[in-house]
């Protein structure tokens, strides 16, 4: 069987457990990211409070980071999240959203993907290759690039990192840095 495991067996597994998820997100994607982990069976909670991070982390089974709506002590939680799931060898993904517009984002996104190696980073086409060091065309979080050029920046992103990278687009390519596979 391949890395990518079989997806009903996963969301049966999701739905059995419903795993508490910690969420460090945007504003625009909060509802919406809450109630597509709700739609799967798990039980998401927003939070960018510095001071409960460890807390939370500790009782979460997952996190996700979304850098959509970067300020200080979000991103201060961000961090404070990214080590307590690192050390407590817990699952993460990181979105990069916007990361190629401005070095705070790509700056702190090197950081957390450097310090606290997350599982998945997902992201568009032209925020993969920012990460990936190549020159790409930034619009905000809206991709100027093509997720098929991108992926190849996808797979030495996952080799260096050994995570999974998802990269979006009008087609998806996810890879393991081995296999890599496309939706439509």
């Amino acid at each position: 069987m391949s890395f990518f495991g079989t997806f009903t067996d996963d969301c049966l597994s999701i739905r059995r457990q419903s795993p508490l998820i910690l969420n460090i997100t945007n504003y625009v994607a909060m509802s919406l990211s809450a109630n597509a982990l709700l739609a799967i069976g798990a039980s998401p909670l927003m939070s960018s409070e510095p001071e409960e991070m460890q807390d939370i982390v500790s009782k979460a089974e997952a996190l996700t980071v979304n850098i959509g709506c970067l300020e200080g002590r979000q991103l201060e939680a961000m961090r404070l999240a990214a080590e307590a799931a690192y050390i407590q060898r817990k699952p993460w993904v990181l979105d990069p959203a916007g990361v190629g517009v401005s070095a705070l984002r790509l700056n702190s996104c090197n950081e957390l993907i450097g310090r606290f190696h997350p599982g998945v980073i997902r992201g568009n086409a032209s925020e993969i290759m920012s990460l990936a060091g190549a020159s790409a065309r930034n619009h905000g979080v809206d991709s100027a690039e093509e997720s098929r050029i991108a992926s190849v920046y996808a797979v030495s992103l996952a080799r260096k990192y050994n995570c999974i990278v998802s990269t979006s687009g009008p087609t998806d390519y996810i890879t393991d840095g081995k296999e890599i596979i496309s939706i439509s």
